[in-house]
């Protein structure tokens, strides 16, 4: 957690010193989750902050996030806290590539064997046109107990109707788990996983609206461009997610829902619902 936030310091100091930020922003967000037919989970929060910091060719994003879930006790044996670290660096090479490193961190997990575990990620993006933006990321996550490789692939398009922006997107994973040793987190998972999802963006005047659906079950997965990491032992087969957002000056709120279905691997408890509710603040500045 020291070395973590040192780094964060170090890299905000670099860029008040050395650089002129063209357009930046700093977020932070509440999330509140339900858990219905889980044997391990009820209820719990998630509190994050973070920004994203923009100087000539570059972008720096980063978040730090904090959550506790009220547990059933037994099976476990006392309330869930975790704490998580992301990073992200991205530079323009010139109108067509752009290259992206990734590092994403359980700094601290006071129950799942997976606590401590860093993932790191290397892609490239390629902009044929103004329309088209692919992105293909290799990840690597090193746990105590096993390894994950996640290679994911991301197509996207842009058109204007009229007042309306519209974005649709493609994505797509592969996922690979490694057993160290054996262990409760993997022993129930499958080796190899396929997801994909399609997402859709669309920006009229101040309004944003937003819809996903993801397809394919995942486990341990890497999501959200490098922003969020499954690092519990939950398949998750149904992802649905629906959102709302307004710019209001420089400041941009957006309410998203969020359900999922899953299995959890450890008990293999079957049909567990997730539901999330987000609430999100952008300050540009």
């Amino acid at each position: 957690m020291k070395k973590s936030m040192a780094f964060l310091c170090t890299i905000l100091n670099l860029h008040a010193v050395e650089f002129q930020p063209v357009h930046s922003s700093m977020q932070t967000y509440l999330e509140s989750h339900t858990f219905s037919h889980s044997k391990q989970k009820i209820k719990g929060k998630l509190y994050g902050i973070g920004a994203d910091i923009h100087f000539d060719d570059t972008e720096i994003r980063f978040a730090y996030e904090y959550g506790r879930t009220d547990t059933k006790q037994p099976p476990l044996t006392r309330d869930l806290k975790v704490q998580k670290f992301f990073f992200l660096y991205n530079h323009t090479l010139n109108k067509q590539f752009d290259i992206n490193l990734n590092y994403l961190s359980v700094l601290d997990d006071n129950i799942a064997i997976t606590n401590g575990g860093d993932t790191f990620g290397a892609g490239i993006s390629y902009r044929p046109s103004k329309q088209w933006y692919t992105n293909f990321t290799q990840f690597y996550t090193n746990y105590n107990d096993f390894n994950v490789y996640q290679s994911n692939l991301t197509l996207n398009y842009k058109i204007k109707l009229g007042a309306y922006k519209i974005k649709l997107t493609s994505e797509n994973f592969y996922i690979n788990i490694d057993d160290k040793k054996q262990n409760s987190f993997t022993k129930n998972a499958q080796k190899e996983y396929f997801s994909s999802a399609l997402k859709l963006h669309t920006h009229y005047n101040d309004w944003h609206f937003g819809a996903a659906a993801f397809f394919g079950r995942r486990a341990f997965a890497v999501m959200n461009d490098g922003f969020k990491l499954q690092h519990h032992a939950m398949e998750f087969d149904r992802t649905y997610a629906a959102g709302v957002g307004k710019n209001i000056g420089n400041a941009v709120i957006r309410v998203q829902f969020i359900y999922q279905r899953a299995t959890e691997l450890p008990l293999q408890n079957k049909d567990v619902e997730v539901r999330n509710i987000r609430l999100l603040l952008n300050y540009k500045f």
